[in-house]
C-alpha cells in the first residue's frame, strides 16, 4: 500500500529525493524565502524549492544515516544526531529518535527530539506515500478514486503559487475544491472538473490536486481525524495524531521514473506515476515560524530544557 523500494541503491538515488517513508527534518515543509528569526536574529536557510526552503534543504534528515538504537518483538527505534549547521541555517545540536511499532492492525509512530544548547526550529512529520490499491486497479492507478474524509478540517492555510502559506486561513465551502469535511466518502478527485483544480497546488497552474495544509479543529480525544479508503481494495486507513493539522499532497511532481515494489502493480504497471499516490503528513502549521500571528512559535522552536514530541498512528481495516 505504501510506495518504497527494497534495495538500498534505489533508496539512495530516488527515495531520498522524494522523502519516501522518512521523517525529514529538522524543520519539515517550507520556510518562506529561506529565512526566519529567533530572538531578533535572522537565519538564512538553503533555497531548494523555488524561492523557499523545503524540508530544511538538500541535507535534510532523509539524507542522513540513522542508527538502530532499540529493537523489540514489535518495535524498532532509529536515532539521528544532527550537528549544528549540518543543514544551512539550523543552529545547535539536535538529538532525535523515531519509534515504529505494530499492535494488531495499528501502526504507531512516535518521535522525540531535543536541542540541548540553543533555540532551534524543530518540526517533524512522517512522509509516507499511500495507494491502497497497490497499483493493481485495472481501471486506474490514479489516487482520485480513493475516498478522503477529514471531518475536523474545514479550515486550511491559503497558499501562493509556490505552495507557501500567505498567512490567510480559509474555510472550505461544501463541495468546493478543498472540502473533505462536509460529507464522508468524498473522492480525492471529487473536484477534478471544477475550475481551479489544475493549479490548486500552484506550480504556475501545473500542479493538479493538493499540496496544502488543513487545520484540525476541535477533534475529540483519540478521534480518527483522517480516513482514507478504497472501494477497489476494500481497505480503510484511519489516522490519529496529536498534531494540529495535516498536509495533503497528491504526488503531482512524480515523473514516472520511480519503480514500484515487486508486490505492487502489474506487468504493465511498474512505475509511480503523477497523481498516483497520496501523502498525509501530520504536522504543525507550515511556515509557522514566520507567522507569529498563528501562535505556533512555542511549538516550532525548541531550546534548552524543552523536549519535542510527535505521535501518530494508522489503523488499517476492511470496509464494511
Amino acid at each position: 500500500m505504501s510506495t518504497s523500494f527494497w534495495d538500498t541503491t534505489t533508496f539512495l538515488t530516488i527515495v531520498r529525493r522524494l522523502y519516501y517513508q522518512v521523517p525529514p527534518g529538522r524543520y519539515v515543509n517550507r520556510i518562506g524565502n529561506g529565512r526566519y528569526s529567533i530572538d531578533n536574529k535572522t537565519h538564512e536557510t538553503e533555497i531548494n524549492d523555488g524561492t523557499n526552503t523545503l524540508h530544511s534543504g538538500t541535507n535534510n534528515w532523509s539524507y542522513r544515516t540513522w542508527n538502530v538504537s532499540s529493537v523489540t518483538d514489535d518495535s524498532i527505534t532509529f536515532s539521528v544526531r544532527d550537528e549544528s549547521e549540518s543543514s544551512k541555517g539550523m543552529p545547535g545540536l539536535v538529538l532525535a529518535n523515531v519509534t515504529y511499532s505494530v499492535s494488531g492492525s495499528t501502526w504507531n509512530i512516535k518521535m522525540d527530539a531535543v536541542s540541548p544548547t540553543v533555540k532551534s526550529p524543530l518540526m517533524l512529520t512522517q512522509h509516507t506515500y499511500l495507494n491502497l490499491d497497490a497499483y493493481k486497479n485495472p481501471d486506474t492507478i490514479k489516487i482520485w478514486n480513493h475516498t478522503l474524509y477529514m471531518p475536523y478540517s474545514q479550515r486550511y492555510l491559503v497558499a501562493d503559487d509556490g505552495a507557501l502559506p500567505t498567512g490567510e486561513i480559509g474555510t472550505a465551502d461544501p463541495d468546493s475544491i478543498n472540502d473533505f469535511a462536509s460529507a464522508p466518502d468524498m473522492f480525492v478527485g471529487h473536484a477534478r472538473n471544477l475550475p481551479g483544480f489544475d493549479g490548486n497546488c500552484g506550480g504556475g497552474g501545473a500542479c493538479e490536486g493538493y499540496n496544502g495544509y488543513f487545520l484540525i479543529d476541535d477533534a475529540p480525544a483519540d478521534a480518527a481525524v483522517v480516513t482514507l479508503a478504497s472501494d477497489f481494495s476494500g481497505i480503510k486507513a484511519e489516522l490519529r495524531t496529536d498534531q494540529p493539522g495535516v498536509v495533503i499532497y497528491t504526488c503531482n511532481w512524480f515523473d514516472g521514473t520511480g519503480d514500484l515494489k515487486s508486490t505492487q502493480g502489474s506487468e504493465d504497471v511498474t512505475k509511480v506515476e503523477r497523481s498516483s499516490c497520496i501523502a498525509i503528513e501530520a504536522q504543525d502549521y507550515v511556515d509557522g515560524i514566520n507567522h507569529p500571528e498563528w501562535g505556533r512559535l512555542d511549538a516550532q522552536i525548541t531550546g534548552p530544557g524543552k523536549h519535542y514530541s510527535w505521535e501518530s498512528s494508522w489503523t488499517f481495516s476492511n470496509l464494511e
